[in-house]
């Protein structure tokens, strides 16, 4: 039977129905005047946080959204985000919800859509997923200039002595494309500028996305975007943007993207959606400037960091709280029986069946989960999204481990029943919240890289040892001559395990990390370390989401998910 639209429960259909109330109702929900409000339409909205009131109280509690290692089976973890918001704001505690925008890139690859899921999201989905209020456009367009002024400089004589060998930023673009990954530019003759090797990266994995994330105002952000090392002189000293003087030109780009997207969840929660650098290659948070201006305005703000607590949890905890002082009170480690089954060795196409002992088995991934966030002081409370094929006993199997390990642990059904279906969970959080924790980052700054590296492998994964190319071993040299060695480490590495081998589920022990290239981010203020088969220009599968893309008579989007 084909669905109709009354019947369509898609996680489109769903939103299609929903009555949205225009964002200026939502802004005054939220406390924010009408006079710091930039409309974009009637459902979504900028916010001027310099015209904001302060509440004159203490910021909000801070609630960080983490998960267990994801599974092509799925985790859910921004509907969990969504629908722990919408049942916190149930419960009268003041509460936003702020979250990355999505990207294009995996939106028409695998995803589909990035904005929650079911009776759990926020809208309207098709215009977030959908180029939204053109930060993404903007933040590529700063990116790309900067790639042109560089070029130019090349052309025009090179007065800094710039070697073009050494150039180690790219040209951006919001959309998956591996035939981008390596180009040659400059060809045509003598006018055409300087031939060299170079590429392209996603937006999201760009430093300037970084940078717009950790920039704690328009002043930090202009700063930032100076300090960007962009190459090196043929004497190998660093280039920054500064130095070329491209600085200015790209923060008026970004000087109206920076300011935070205010839209709604399907519940009527006001939410940010802000910034979007991918966690399995940067950072993995939404901006500090969309999380602190939640802070300022409600009592709980409920944030995600992407994939596991080896990823974007260790990132928010070890780089963002650093620079945008917005320290968890509590974590919220999403898990899925089907995930746990996953890790527990069953494949994802015999998911529906019971399997108690595959769940059983799978819980060595969540207990490192678990055991990563007590590492930073804080005693994290389990969600577990439920799906329909659950049973009763292999749920039992989760919270009887959760009760022995002393940790708080409810299930939630989020998707089909939104903030309706998170009560437990809410519960629990708001418990969370007000325990003491000992929060601290994981490494002091002042260790060697080499060690801050080892800390995160040894304490975050599980592994035994790290082990460095020769080019990356050179590039630690250069960060130790440059006196880069007191930033903080971003680890690129697979999403799907706790080692660099995305076949390695569960929780591997004693392995030793390969690392084959360090990149200084001296901008967004961290050293990436690129591990395994990680790349910054993802490739489209062999049948992309884009596919089932359309758009009906009437205009609307057809087959986002």
């Amino acid at each position: 039977m084909t669905a109709t639209p009354e019947t369509d429960m898609s996680n489109l259909g769903i939103a299609s129905r929903a009555a949205l109330r225009p964002i200026s109702e939502i802004a005054e929900s939220a406390g924010i005047p009408e006079a710091a409000v930039e409309s974009y339409g009637r459902y979504k909205a900028k916010v001027d946080p310099s015209l904001l009131t302060a509440r004159g109280v203490r910021p909000g509690k801070v609630v960080l959204v983490s998960g267990i290692s994801p599974t092509p089976a799925g985790e859910g973890k921004s509907t969990m985000v969504v629908g722990l918001g919408d049942a916190l704001a149930a419960t009268g505690a003041k509460t936003m919800i702020a979250l990355r925008e999505p990207s294009m890139g995996p939106n028409f690859g695998m995803k589909g859509g990035a904005t929650g899921g079911g009776y759990s999201q926020v809208l309207p989905m098709d215009e977030i997923n959908m180029h939204f209020t053109g930060d993404f456009h903007a933040i590529t367009s700063a990116n790309n200039l900067l790639m042109a002024l560089l070029d130019n400089h090349l052309h025009q004589g090179n007065a800094l002595g710039i070697d073009p060998r050494r150039i180690t930023f790219k040209r951006v673009l919001d959309m998956n494309d591996r035939a981008l990954r390596h180009v040659v530019i400059g060809l045509g003759g003598a006018t055409e500028g300087v031939p060299r090797e170079t590429g392209f990266e996603i937006t999201v994995a760009s430093e300037v996305m970084a940078v717009f994330c950790l920039a704690t105002g328009l002043e930090d952000l202009r700063a930032r975007l100076g300090r960007m090392t962009i190459g090196y002189t043929y004497d190998k000293a660093p280039v920054t943007v500064d130095d070329l003087g491209a600085a200015g030109a790209m923060a008026m780009l970004l000087k109206d993207a920076i300011k935070p997207n205010l839209v709604q969840s399907m519940g009527g929660t006001p939410a940010f959606i802000h910034g979007g650098p991918f966690a399995n290659i940067a950072h993995g948070c939404n901006s500090a400037i969309a999380t602190n201006t939640a802070r300022a305005l409600a009592d709980v703000v409920v944030t995600e960091a992407g994939f596991g607590t080896d990823l974007g949890a260790e990132k928010f905890m070890d780089i963002k709280t650093r620079y945008a002082g917005c320290d968890p009170d509590t974590v919220v480690i999403v898990a899925t029986i089907r995930a746990l089954k996953m890790h527990g060795g069953v494949p994802k196409g015999e998911l529906g069946k019971e399997d108690v002992a595959a769940v059983r088995a799978g819980l060595s991934n969540l207990a490192r989960h678990a055991s990563n966030i007590r590492k930073f002081g804080i005693q994290p409370v389990i969600g577990i999204n439920r799906f329909t094929a659950d049973t009763e006993a292999e749920l039992a199997v989760v919270t009887g481990w959760a009760e022995a390990q002393g940790v708080e642990c409810a299930i939630a059904d989020v998707w089909g029943q939104g903030g309706a279906g998170a009560g437990d969970l809410a519960s629990a959080v708001l418990r969370a919240i007000e325990a003491p924790n000992n929060f601290a980052p994981l490494y002091e700054l002042e260790l060697p890289i080499e060690e801050k590296i080892l800390t995160v492998v040894r304490e975050i994964y599980g592994g035994a040892d790290v082990e460095y190319s020769a080019g990356a071993r050179r590039m630690l040299e250069q960060i130790h001559a440059n006196g880069w060695d007191d930033l903080p480490v971003c680890m690129a590495k697979t999403q799907y395990s706790f080692s660099d081998d995305p076949k390695l589920l569960g929780a591997p022990e004693g392995f030793t990390l390969q690392v084959h290239d360090l990149i200084p981010k001296t901008g967004a203020g961290f050293i990436v370390a690129i591990t395994g088969a990680i790349m910054t220009m993802p490739g489209l599968p062999k049948v992309p989401s884009a596919m089932h893309m359309d758009v009906d008579d009437s205009g609307n989007a057809v087959g986002l998910s």
